[in-house]
């Protein structure tokens, strides 16, 4: 943890320094030297204060297990300060490039008529360059202010139609609701949160599913919302599973009891919403005499733990019946369910919250998710197999979202 820290620290304090190159230049034809002065100073005394104060929170929140409002404060301005320097930086480095070509440019010509030249070596830096990376770092900042405000609360429904040969004619027109990685214990606007689960139940599909991460670490952080999670019901029930925050593995307990405790309090909340937990099993929903098979394991993710067992939770179903699986993190789909020789149709996962910074528009998808996650957001098809990972609902580490916002999944299931 200390390495990272001193690594951030640094990488942030070469950004300050670049940028304060800008800064100059901007300031450069002030005429008061006072007030030059005073921005400059002004300039490194916030950015070093905030480099410190999120080296502190970050030690606060990950090594000694606490969050309150200041840290998550500091950590989403860092970030925020952090993707906005970048942004000047890169036009800047974009002129440098421009000064340096133009540098070794006079320097051959010098060494080739021999004369003095008149004109610097190195152009001197413009102010409209400096400017203009100004205004464009305004874009990421604004959009990072939006997003740790309302963005992290602005649900949106996705919708999708999905089509099987072999779906049971009963199915044809079956509709799921999916909701994943609610993190109740990061939010902050309880009447924003209601809005959210208001809009899954007005969707009125025929299933309810929910793919883990209920709390951060303790099972208590679910509690104010339950009430409004009971109301959320389905006519085929409503089913859910664990994800890898729900086993409280990122929390100092005192013993493993006390863990376990914690573990078994969580199950039982599941129940107390309605939700019925699925752990390494399946239950058959049955619609005008024709079945399908609801599979739910617990978590198994490549880097993370690795409970879940498809084996067990397939015992009993037979090869030909379609099949629906809950499994948290969308690397079990890519590692095992892809390739397992029992026909899995549809993967319901989560976890990745598309790192709850990115662009999504139809002529450009990015997020740093899809440098550790081959299928980060929405769906993908391998091996005749249909996987959707669902966004996320909350929020955890960073206290935002920018670009990528919370999602409710409507999945129409058809014949064809």
């Amino acid at each position: 943890m200390l390495r990272f820290i001193m690594f951030l620290g640094v990488i942030s304090l070469f950004l300050d320094w670049y940028v304060y190159q800008g800064v100059k230049r901007i300031t450069a034809n002030w005429q008061s030297a006072r007030l030059r002065a005073a921005v400059r100073w002004a300039f490194w005394f916030f950015f070093i204060g905030l480099i410190i104060g999120f080296a502190i929170t970050i030690y606060l929140r990950f090594s000694a297990d606490r969050s309150t409002p200041l840290v998550e404060w500091f950590i989403n301005a860092f970030l925020t300060f952090f993707v906005t320097k970048l942004v000047f930086v890169l036009v800047l480095f974009a002129e440098d490039v421009y000064r340096t070509l133009v540098a070794i440019f006079r320097l051959f010509r010098r060494a080739g008529d021999g004369k003095t030249a008149q004109k610097p070596l190195l152009p001197h830096r413009r102010k409209f360059m400096s400017q203009l990376g100004l205004a464009l770092a305004g874009i990421p900042f604004f959009a990072f202010v939006y997003g740790t405000t309302r963005g992290k609360y602005n649900y949106t429904v996705h919708r999708h139609t999905l089509y099987f040969d072999d779906l049971p004619e009963a199915f044809d027109g079956f509709t799921i609701t999916q909701l994943s990685d609610i993190h109740s214990g990061s939010f902050g606007d309880a009447a924003a949160v209601y809005e959210g689960i208001e809009l899954a139940k007005a969707q009125q599909s025929d299933l309810f599913v929910f793919t883990g991460d209920l709390v951060n670490d303790l099972a208590s952080e679910i509690e104010p919302y339950i009430p409004a999670l009971r109301q959320v019901k389905a006519p085929h029930g409503q089913f859910s599973i664990l994800g890898n925050h729900d086993y409280g593995m990122y929390h100092n307990w005192e013993s493993e009891a006390a863990q376990e405790a914690n573990l078994a309090k969580l199950k039982q909340h599941h129940a107390d919403m309605g939700f019925r937990l699925l752990l390494d099993e399946h239950v058959m929903l049955e619609k005008d005499g024709e079945k399908i098979a609801l599979i739910g394991v617990e978590n198994w993710g490549r880097g993370f733990i690795q409970l879940g067992d498809l084996d067990k939770a397939l015992n009993g179903v037979e090869a030909d019946t379609f099949k629906i699986l809950l499994s948290h993190d969308p690397t079990h789909f890519e590692e095992v369910v892809k390739v397992h020789p029992t026909h899995v149709h549809l993967t319901l996962s989560g976890h990745t919250h598309g790192m709850q910074v990115g662009v999504e528009t139809p002529l450009v998808r990015w997020s740093p998710a899809q440098y550790r996650y081959k299928n980060w957001a929405g769906l993908a098809k391998e091996n005749g197999r249909l996987l959707y990972v669902n966004r996320g609902f909350g929020f955890i580490g960073f206290s935002g979202r920018v670009g990528i916002w919370p999602e409710i999944t409507v999945l129409e299931l058809r014949k064809g």
